[in-house]
């Protein structure tokens, strides 16, 4: 901007010059020869700025020992020209915007003091001129040496300001950048991590099914043949469901048991596929889909789990509770239980847990002898038509061997 602007400085050192050189051509005074040396020097000036003094204004003195030398060549002239013609003082007015642009402030006032000061003192001893023609040269000279050293220190300052704004926006625009890569690198991150959920939580689920109806086959084909090709029925509605699962996940759209219906519908659908029963206490509401997907994929991870590791013969129950302020998803399996407090390699629970605290919610895991329970809480948001259930949290079915307590009453939705 500030190249293509600086035609407005050439028209305006264009302006002062012709005026200085009309001035020393026409002032009556000295002789002819005089006037004409001094329009000479102001030739020589204008050869001067397109020679090599426009370049220096255009790099705003980027190398200060040129800007210098440079300028010192144009005062010369200057000065010269001043000392025979005084009228030609008017070219101060160009030269001192120039010391600004060109140079730091200290060299620029004493760069001004020269121009002002210097022709002034040159005329007085060349032409002897009567004391108050001297004195009012001086008193101008004066005046034009500090209006001169005001305005370009003024200038200075808001060239200087302007430049700490131009580096506080360039600096603004690189912190925006940053946080721009990180905000992409950490969405991106998010939605690897979102995606490794949702594969583990359904298609990894489901070939872990697979691969074990298929050995579950193999070992059946021998001497029980119906079982085996039971088996294999039940491996081909795996499969489809695990492609209406993949298609669920490129489209973006709700899991395939939610689709076209509600949370308890698809916790049926997914229980049954593992042999397991679903109890459900309170009142059925509709639930935002954020929390219907955590709780299905809740289930369907602790179902997974307990299917791997509960052992053979273990049974499976889902406990879904509707509360004022709350859903309550519980999973109890009978199997031989596991260390809960131990680190354990995998990302099933942790990616539970991750899913519940997402949405505010939390996820437990306790284990013993007499099996394994995986409750999530989430929260549920205020409901104007829901009035408060005394109804608790849906309680896992006893443990083995003890006196089951009575069960809490079974409400849906009218």
């Amino acid at each position: 901007m500030w190249d293509r602007g600086f035609l407005f400085w050439d028209c305006y050192f264009a302006v002062v010059w012709v005026g200085t050189l009309v001035l020393a051509l026409t002032v009556a005074g000295p002789g002819t020869a005089t006037r004409s040396a001094s329009a000479t020097l102001i030739v020589l000036l204008l050869v001067w700025y397109v020679g090599g003094g426009r370049q220096v204004l255009v790099s705003e003195g980027a190398d200060e020992r040129r800007a210098v030398r440079r300028l010192a060549l144009a005062t010369t002239l200057f000065v010269a020209a001043g000392t025979l013609v005084t009228e030609t003082r008017l070219l101060t007015f160009a030269l001192v915007p120039q010391c600004f642009i060109a140079l730091r402030l200290r060299r620029a006032v004493v760069a001004i003091a020269v121009i002002n000061a210097t022709p002034v003192a040159g005329w007085a001893l060349l032409w002897r001129p009567d004391a108050q023609d001297v004195f009012l040269n001086s008193v101008g000279a004066a005046v034009s040496l500090v209006f001169g050293w005001a305005l370009g220190s003024w200038i200075i300052r808001i060239i200087a300001q302007s430049q700490e704004r131009a580096d506080l926006i360039a600096e603004l625009d690189a912190r925006r950048e940053e946080v721009a890569r990180l905000s992409a690198e950490r969405g991106a991150l998010a939605e690897r991590e979102r995606m490794s959920r949702e594969i583990h939580d359904t298609l990894a689920q489901g070939f872990t099914s697979l691969l074990m109806l298929g050995q579950a086959v193999e070992a059946e084909l021998e001497h029980d043949v119906g079982a085996a090709r039971g088996h294999l029925e039940l491996m081909r509605a795996t499969a489809r469901q695990n492609l209406a699962e993949a298609r669920s996940l490129v489209a973006g759209r709700a899991p395939a048991d939610l689709d076209g219906g509600s949370l308890p519908d698809a916790l049926r659908r997914v229980a049954a596929r593992h042999g397991a029963a679903v109890t459900l206490t309170g009142t059925v509401r509709p639930l935002p889909p954020a929390l219907e997907v955590v709780a299905l994929r809740a289930c369907q991870e602790a179902l997974a789990n307990a299917a791997k590791h509960a052992g053979p013969g273990a049974g499976v129950r889902v406990a879904l509770g509707f509360r004022p302020g709350a859903l309550t998803l519980a999973v109890h399996d009978s199997g031989h239980g596991f260390d809960a407090g131990a680190r354990h390699a995998g990302f099933g629970l942790p990616g539970l847990r991750t899913r519940a605290a997402e949405v505010g919610g939390t996820a437990d895991v306790t284990s013993g002898p007499d099996g394994t329970t995986v409750t999530v809480r989430l929260p549920l948001p205020h409901h104007p038509d829901h009035h408060p259930d005394p109804g608790h949290a849906p309680r896992p079915p006893h443990p083995r061997g003890a006196p089951a307590p009575p069960p809490a009453p079974e409400r849906t939705a009218s």
